[in-house]
């Protein structure tokens, strides 16, 4: 695979560094243009990189940059929280068709510290959580032939997120998918090494783990859209 991103430049993490330890917009103000020159465009080509990477095996998740990229600004009105900036960068994409949150998709972020990126089902509605657990008691061995493949194993880890203590309504305890089926949320993620994002290791480890969750993201999203 190559790379088609060089890295951020040095100033992206130092200015995230910097934000976190000044977290107000007397201080950021003066310096937005810092932010939209060192990470946010660079991260719009990071974003576009990995678009034309997702078009050889996931098309239908190619997001314009400027939807894929999540705003600094943090939306603090419900939140005890009042800092005014998020001291992390993400993106996502997501279904051109089953859109961005009740279908799953593919996501990362960055800050000094991390560097994490995964995907899937992050917050379904009961008719789409529905769908997919009726998918996995029909062929839950799709399912854990997609969990047990070795590089989804190696660059993933386990499917994750919050789980049910009991059964599902409307569906038997003896079912032999059952540990599956009281899964709420259907993820998978890996940390990695946040040094990685000044040098174009940080696109292709990206878009490696990106094409080893896709087969997940299929069989969720195929669920959903009937298919």
């Amino acid at each position: 695979m190559a790379a088609r991103f060089p890295g951020f430049p040095p100033e992206a993490l130092q200015f995230l560094r910097d934000l976190e330890a000044n977290n107000d917009r007397d201080w950021f103000q003066p310096r937005k243009e810092i932010y939209d020159e060192k990470v946010k465009k660079p991260l719009y080509e990071l974003v576009t990189a990995l678009n034309e990477e997702l078009a050889r095996f996931a098309p239908d998740y190619r997001t314009d940059p400027s939807k894929a990229v999540y705003r600094i600004y943090r939306d603090t009105r419900f939140s005890n929280d009042k800092s005014p900036y998020k001291t992390h960068a993400a993106a996502s994409f997501y279904h051109r068709t089953l859109g961005k949150h009740v279908a799953a998709g593919y996501y990362f972020h960055f800050s000094p510290k991390e560097l994490l990126v995964g995907g899937g089902l992050w917050a379904p509605g009961s008719k789409e959580l529905l769908a997919v657990r009726r998918r996995i008691s029909k062929e839950p061995e799709t399912l854990r032939a997609i969990l047990a493949d070795k590089t989804f194993r190696k660059l993933l880890g386990q499917m994750s997120g919050e789980t049910l203590k009991r059964p599902p309504k409307g569906f038997d305890a003896e079912d032999p998918a059952l540990d599956l089926l009281l899964y709420k949320q259907f993820l998978a993620g890996a940390q990695l090494e946040p040094q990685w994002l000044e040098t174009p290791k940080a696109f292709t480890e990206i878009a490696k783990r990106f094409e080893a969750i896709s087969p997940l993201v299929e069989f969720v999203n195929g669920a959903i859209a009937g298919r």
